[in-house]
């Protein structure tokens, strides 16, 4: 007998995800070929369909570490499809975060696996598990900036060389955003199983309003530069300029028009 964690159907990869990872492919290509009057438009595509994409693989990072701490149940939740819809609400766990990316340009933490706790043993385990989102965040990011550290968008076009930095922004906000030590963010779960029980008990009524408690100090604008300052030195650790980034979300917001700056930069 098939049993739920080896089911085949709950390994199956999504034709929601192919479809995503489809989209990504043809707005990458008309971004990088420049056609004439949809460049914006398909720089627009190509970040939305890949933060989706991303968000599918933070959570599925946390489901599949789940299940090989003992969870069996995250397979019959389908968690292991990359099925995006499968992760809690769609407006909370895919819309609001686009919608984040198109207002604000930062990679807002989204979806939500909900993991059997009292399946795993071992606090390590709790806190791998937590820890596996971002960090697929982070390694997303060194593969999204690769062409940059590595010397290699000297011949990329303009446009699909800012969308790859936009798009890798989202990833680094994204996973530095998770790792705060806040009630409801991964980086909370991984120290959670550290806590004293009494102080867990205290902290668990804050976590609904964790991510609100963030932005929050976000508008706040010395907290605000300090953030924005931390993320464009690290970007630029990794070869993407500030004006790369910041061209990326101008491409982004297609509706504008086409970026001013994008002269700057020479392919």
């Amino acid at each position: 007998m098939t049993s739920t964690a080896t089911h085949p159907e709950h390994h199956r990869i999504s034709p929601v995800f192919l479809g995503l990872l489809g989209i990504m492919a043809v707005s990458g290509w008309a971004a990088w070929a420049g056609i004439a009057g949809v460049t914006g438009v398909a720089v627009f595509f190509f970040v939305v369909s890949g933060w989706v994409v991303s968000l599918s693989l933070h959570e599925y990072a946390h489901a599949r570490i789940a299940l090989r701490a003992g969870d069996t149940s995250v397979g019959a939740k389908g968690y292991l499809t990359l099925n995006p819809m499968r992760y809690t609400h769609a407006l909370l766990s895919v819309v609001l975060p686009v919608l984040f990316v198109i207002l604000g340009g930062i990679g807002l933490p989204g979806g939500a696996v909900y993991i059997d706790r009292g399946r795993i043993p071992g606090r390590l385990r709790h806190s791998l598990i937590s820890l596996a989102g971002p960090l697929t965040n982070a390694f997303l990011a060194l593969v999204l900036t690769a062409p940059f550290w590595l010397k290699g968008v000297g011949d990329v076009p303009v446009a699909f060389r800012c969308a790859l930095a936009f798009l890798a922004l989202l990833q680094v906000t994204a996973a530095l955003l998770n790792l705060l030590p806040v009630p409801g963010l991964d980086g909370y779960g991984v120290v959670e199983p550290w806590l004293p029980a009494g102080v867990r008990r205290q902290l668990e009524p804050f976590a609904p309003f964790g991510l609100l408690i963030v932005f929050g100090c976000l508008w706040v604008p010395e907290v605000n530069g300090v953030f924005w300052d931390g993320i464009n030195t690290l970007l630029g650790s990794l070869g993407v300029s500030d004006l790369e980034s910041y061209l990326g979300l101008e491409y982004f917001r297609f509706w504008q028009g086409e970026p001013d700056g994008a002269s700057l930069l020479v392919p």
